[in-house]
């Protein structure tokens, strides 16, 4: 709350009223008083209160059927309650907060309590305000939130994310990289009823095998050096939500093991660890490898691909559904313009054409990168081909350099790119082994770009 609460103060006793109103000016809050429940409903009814502190014996109508009332629909009032009674009524009183009232006070109370409670009033207010804004925020976005395209096959991918969304069942999203199968995640995620607990992502590809098991599964103080303090793994965080597994495919064997074993009874131990963790997590995953064929290779279990693969949804590549990249240009424009903070530009339709007859290895994560790069190069107020990192010639074999030295060099910086510096999925696309790429990178001097 931006401002003190406002308190009404509902005792018969006048000393009572007028000493908790003194102290309660003092400390700032807008006081109103009430000696009698039909009082404090009439006032109620009248204005909005923050706070009430309702003395629950009172002749007449007591504290509790004046509690029942201002919480029932004749008044139905949001403030909180604060029960004040002697020692004598305080069963009533525990049986008035089963009624709706927030806390009670024992007489006789110190100033000191009095605010304690109200703080612990002022809190929980503002906790619920912040959980009905998040609420409706999330309601007011967009059902697939940044999922661009209105070709066939991503209208396809709408229905099944639809239906995939309220059931708990496991999902692998197979793709190209740069496709989006994250945000086809995050949307499976934000459409389930896991949607206010976490979702939390792990990129398998990006760490190596002793990384991944303590990131996954966390471990216990002193189970290796270094481990000075006791670290939960990703799927406790992620317990009572989702886990996003990507690059699936690139996890060793022994992983695959502790991984089945997870899925199949939902427990776990940490690394140095006896206790056996249960989590309640739904798995989603990803790869944009052929993980049957990976199978037929003894590089990935057949009995966790089916445990994995219980529904498939494939995103295709950019190539693969062209219509939609006028729409996605237009939607990265206006999300780079507000980041550079420039004027909202628009692309001539030479530049459209090259966008359009280019065939995007690095999907849309590609044409993202090439947007935000012409928007910060160019000058003008309209994208023009000049701003774009490919020429009409580069999209035939003219552009290609006439050293072969040059041409590989190229071609594996290129992959690096596209793979995001991923080694080992660059070298299944290159079809050679991470030292042979390893020694390339140094021969050639290729660095990644900061």
């Amino acid at each position: 709350m931006t401002k003190k609460p406002r308190i009404l103060v509902v005792d018969d006793e006048a000393p009572m009223r007028e000493s908790l109103k003194d102290w309660l000016m003092e400390e700032g809050y807008e006081v109103g008083l009430a000696a009698s429940g039909m009082e404090a409903i009439a006032m109620t009814q009248k204005k909005n209160w923050d706070v009430i502190l309702l003395d629950l014996k009172m002749p007449g109508m007591d504290g509790v059927e004046t509690l029942k009332r201002l919480k029932g629909k004749e008044v139905n009032t949001e403030a909180e309650i604060l029960m004040m009674t002697a020692y004598a009524t305080v069963d009533t009183a525990v049986q008035a907060m089963k009624e709706g009232a927030f806390d009670y006070l024992v007489k006789p109370f110190s100033p000191d309590e009095i605010e304690m409670q109200i703080k612990k009033i002022v809190t929980h207010q503002e906790l619920v305000l912040e959980n009905i804004l998040l609420r409706q925020k999330l309601e007011e976005k967009s059902e697939y939130d940044e999922i661009i395209g209105k070709s066939d096959v991503m209208q396809k991918i709408y229905d099944l994310i639809s239906q995939v969304a309220p059931t708990d069942s496991t999902v692998l999203i197979t793709g190209e990289s740069g496709t989006g199968k994250e945000l086809i995640a995050q949307a499976i995620h934000g459409n389930s009823q896991r949607c206010y607990m976490p979702f939390i992502a792990v990129s398998c590809g990006a760490l190596p095998d002793s990384l991944l098991e303590s990131e996954l599964f966390g471990y216990e103080k002193g189970a290796f050096t270094g481990a000075d303090h006791t670290r939960k793994g990703r799927f406790e965080l992620a317990d009572k939500g989702t886990l996003f597994l990507d690059e699936i495919g690139d996890i060793s064997l022994k992983t695959q093991v502790d991984l089945l074993r997870v899925l199949q009874q939902k427990e776990f131990r940490r690394l140095g660890g006896q206790e056996e963790i249960k989590v309640d997590v739904r798995i989603l995953a990803a790869t944009n490898q052929d993980l049957k064929k990976a199978i037929s290779e003894n590089r990935f279990r057949e009995d966790l691909f089916y445990r994995l693969n219980v529904i498939s949804i494939h995103v295709p590549s950019l190539r693969e559904r062209k219509e939609d990249i006028p729409l996605l240009a237009k939607a990265f424009i206006r999300k780079y313009c507000l980041e550079l903070n420039k004027e909202p530009v628009k692309i001539v339709s030479s530049a459209m054409k090259l966008l359009m007859d280019y065939n995007w290895p690095g999907n849309v994560r590609e044409l993202e990168n090439v947007i935000e790069r012409a928007l910060v190069i160019g000058r003008g107020i309209e994208i023009v081909t000049e701003d774009l990192p490919f020429s009409r010639k580069e999209l035939g074999t003219e552009a290609l350099p006439k050293s072969l030295k040059l041409m590989e060099k190229m071609h594996i910086n290129k992959i690096l790119e596209e793979t995001d510096w991923n080694i080992s999925k660059t070298a299944r696309v290159l079809e050679i082994d991470r030292q042979t790429l390893y020694n390339k990178i140094e021969k050639y001097h290729i660095e990644k770009e900061s």
